[in-house]
């Protein structure tokens, strides 16, 4: 498979161009990993919060049943105890909420930091890298099937600009129409040229 152009230059550039990309992803994925933890570590705060309100809440309605086993009183002491543990279990509910809250905001704000960017470059980066696989790929195919050169040759005259077709000559579509071979095979090179790429008469 081709992956890269046969033009040193050209595939110098696109050797640069993927350390690049792939350093970027990185180092964006590595950052969104950092800020999920740093907002993920105020979950503390709720875990705190929900050890406070369970102890709080144990303590009282401990006292509640103790005070509340005392003969004559017990059943009047007992309601504030009661309403006191109360407090604690929505001291506690409000830890585990605070916990929850926290969470789905670090896995929100870290997934965006860490994938928007790496979309961004991979539309960016990828997908022409991709095209340019298909393309080339698509090319050395043809060019090794009978009448490829033919049809290479055809593409540079429907996409080359006419200054590049005026360095094969002066009449190039007429010449490839009447099947000149030299200028089937100078159109056919100055496609893959197009491409970075060398045709097997160039390899060898």
């Amino acid at each position: 498979m081709q992956l890269y152009a046969d033009q040193p230059a050209r595939r110098m550039r696109q050797i640069i161009a993927d350390l690049i990309s792939l350093g970027f992803i990185v180092v964006w994925i590595a950052l969104g990993v950092w800020v999920y933890q740093l907002i993920a570590a105020f979950q503390q705060l709720g875990v705190q919060m929900q050890e406070a309100g369970a102890g709080f809440e144990s303590t009282m309605t401990e006292l509640g049943d103790t005070l509340g086993s005392v003969p004559l009183i017990g059943s009047g002491i007992r309601a504030p105890f009661d309403g006191a543990s109360e407090a604690g279990a929505a001291l506690e509910s409000a830890g585990q909420s605070q916990q929850a809250s926290v969470e789905t905001a670090a896995a929100a704000v870290g997934l965006f930091i860490g994938i928007v960017p790496v979309m961004l470059i991979l539309l960016v980066w990828l997908l022409p890298r991709i095209r340019f696989v298909v393309r080339a790929n698509e090319a050395k195919r043809l060019l090794a099937t009978p009448g490829g050169a033919d049809l290479l040759a055809l593409r540079a005259l429907t996409t080359l600009n006419m200054t590049e077709l005026a360095r094969v000559s002066e009449a190039p579509a007429s010449e490839w129409r009447a099947g000149n071979s030299a200028t089937v095979a100078r159109l056919a090179q100055l496609q893959l040229a197009e491409l970075g790429l060398r045709s097997s008469l160039e390899e060898r």
